[in-house]
C-alpha cells in the first residue's frame, strides 16, 4: 500500500514522523510532495523517503492520499490532481473549514474521504485527532485511518457538525494554553523567579494537571476545587481570574474560532 501526502508542512512532519516511529507503515511505501525545493530535500532527509515537487505524481501513485495543505491553498491543489485519481483511493484531509459536500463538489464527483483535525501537539506524539468518515468510507478503512491517526496522540471519531466546534477547543487551544503558561512564567518573573525557572515550572503545572485530570476522570471544577483550601492562596487567585473574567474570555475565543472555521 502507497501512502501519499501533499503537502510537507509541521503538521505532515508530526504525521509521517509518529506513522514511521510506531511502525505503522514503512518509508518505501510513502511518497510525498511540497511546494519547495528546500521542504522537499528536508523531509528528504529527515525520513528517507520519496519526495517531490509534483502533486500530480503523488496523487497517482497513492492508495492512500492525505491532503495536509492550509485550507485557502486546498481548491488549487485538488483541481490540479482530480484527474489523476484513482475511484479507489482513499483521501484524507486535515484542513479546517472545508466539509465533505465541499470536497465532493470540487472533485466534481463522489469520492471517498475522510476528514481528520489534529492539533500541534501531535509533534510530540500527544495529540488529539478527530475524525469524520464520510459516507463512502468502510469500517476497515475508518479504522485504518485511526491507526495511522493514533500512531501521534490520541483519536476520536466525531460528526461533521461538531468538527468546527473540536477545532476550536482541541485544534486553536494549544495557542491558548501557551498564551497561559506565558503569563504564568511572567507572574513568576515579577516575584522573583528566574525566566527559565518560571517557564519551566508553568509548563510541568499544565502538564501534570492535564494528566490528573486524563488519569483520574474527575471533573474540572472538583479538581480545582482539591487545590482551593479556605482562606489560602489559591482560592484568591481563582476569585480574581473570576473578576477578570477568564472563563466567558476563553468561551468567546471558542466561539470566535468556531466562527472562523465556518467562513474558511
Amino acid at each position: 500500500m502507497k501512502i501519499g501526502m501533499i503537502g510537507l508542512g509541521n503538521m505532515a512532519d508530526a504525521i509521517i514522523g509518529g506513522m514511521l516511529q510506531k511502525k505503522v507503515v514503512k518509508k518505501e511505501e510513502l511518497i510525498g510532495s511540497a511546494a519547495t525545493e528546500r521542504t522537499v530535500a528536508r523531509m528528504r532527509e529527515k525520513y528517507g523517503f520519496h519526495t517531490t515537487r509534483d502533486n500530480r505524481e503523488v496523487a497517482r501513485e497513492a492508495d492512500i492520499l492525505i491532503l495536509a495543505v492550509k485550507p485557502q491553498f486546498l481548491e488549487e491543489v485538488i483541481v490540479q490532481i482530480r484527474d489523476c485519481i484513482r475511484e479507489e483511493t482513499l483521501l484524507i484531509t486535515i484542513a479546517a473549514g472545508k466539509n465533505i459536500r465541499w470536497y465532493e463538489e470540487t472533485f466534481k464527483r463522489p469520492i471517498r474521504l475522510v476528514r481528520c483535525m489534529p492539533n500541534t501537539p501531535a509533534l510530540v506524539g500527544e495529540g488529539c485527532t478527530a475524525v469524520c468518515p464520510g459516507e463512502k468510507v468502510s469500517e476497515e478503512e475508518t479504522a485504518y485511518v485511526l491507526r495511522l491517526m493514533g500512531s501521534f496522540g490520541s483519536t476520536c471519531i466525531i460528526q461533521e457538525s461538531r468538527m468546527d466546534a473540536f477545532s476550536a477547543v482541541a485544534g486553536s487551544s494549544p495557542a491558548f494554553v501557551f498564551m497561559f503558561m506565558e503569563a504564568l512564567a511572567d507572574g513568576g518573573v515579577a516575584a522573583g523567579m528566574t525566566r527559565e525557572q518560571a517557564v519551566a515550572s508553568a509548563a510541568q503545572a499544565v502538564l501534570g494537571s492535564a494528566k490528573l485530570l486524563l488519569e483520574t476522570g474527575s471533573h474540572p471544577g472538583a479538581l480545582k476545587d482539591m487545590v482551593c483550601s479556605p482562606g489560602g492562596t489559591t482560592i484568591q487567585g481563582v476569585r480574581m481570574l473570576e473578576k477578570e473574567g477568564m472563563r466567558g474570555a476563553v468561551m468567546d475565543a471558542v466561539a470566535a474560532c468556531v466562527e472562523r472555521a465556518r467562513q474558511l
